[in-house]
């Protein structure tokens, strides 16, 4: 094949073999110099068509898990009084951003809470997990516990959210195994173990304070957990 683009560039060209070979070389570059600009158009119309598609998603759902938005009435618009509907900057007018009405905290899933800047997917998974796995929450400063996050992302979340201290779920310490009560963030699995092998040589626990007979928990454990804690 090279021989006959040779042939055909010496003969009709006039070229030298080492200017045919140099063509041959040259001419590749200059087709995807060529069409490389068209290949990045439609590249990027590809990712902005995600973007667009995966934004709507998170509207979508924001929209069934209860937000909407507040649209300014602008029908009565008056031009001499409109500090209340525009603001002035750099000699332009700028209308006020609708806001969002705020969820309740534990209603909002993994998908609602990525509307917090500095909260993308997996964050915001781990969040609903620890969130699930505390069965609630009886301090903001809680959501600080969960891994990586900020102090200046958590109070964020609670500038989106509305909070209301609560448990929704307790753990049934006279009941669960040791693999269900590990569930829990505030205990691992060994505590676990413990836990339940006291409960069977001595019978259900009655209170927070008896889990103190097993001399590995001390006081401020105890108390971390006492709120979730169930005896029935």
């Amino acid at each position: 094949m090279k021989a006959k683009i040779y042939f055909f560039l010496k003969t009709y060209l006039g070229f030298t073999r080492r200017e045919s070979k140099g063509f041959v070389l040259v001419v590749p570059v200059f087709l995807l110099l060529y069409f490389l600009p068209e290949l990045y158009h439609k590249l990027s119309e590809r990712t902005h068509q995600s973007q667009e598609l995966e934004y709507q998603r998170v509207i979508d759902s924001m929209v069934l898990a209860g937000f909407h938005i507040v649209q300014p009435n602008f029908s009565n618009f008056d031009s001499s009084n409109s500090a209340d509907t525009t603001k002035k900057t750099s000699g332009t007018l700028r209308r006020e951003q609708p806001r969002l009405n705020k969820l309740d905290f534990f209603e909002a899933d993994s998908v609602v809470l990525q509307v917090v800047p500095g909260i993308g997917q997996t964050m915001a998974g781990r969040i609903v997990k620890f969130r699930e796995g505390l069965g609630g929450m009886l301090h903001k400063d809680q959501l600080l516990e969960v891994y990586g996050m900020s102090d200046e992302v958590a109070e964020r979340v609670f500038e989106y959210f509305e909070f209301s201290p609560g448990i929704y779920k307790k753990l049934q310490v006279n009941q669960w195994d040791a693999a269900e009560i590990a569930k829990h963030p505030y205990i691992n699995y060994g505590a676990a173990k413990v836990i339940v092998a006291y409960r069977q040589q001595h019978g259900k626990y009655r209170q927070p304070s008896d889990l103190l007979q097993i001399k590995i928990f001390n006081q401020d454990w105890v108390d971390r957990i006492a709120p979730y804690l169930a005896f029935d």
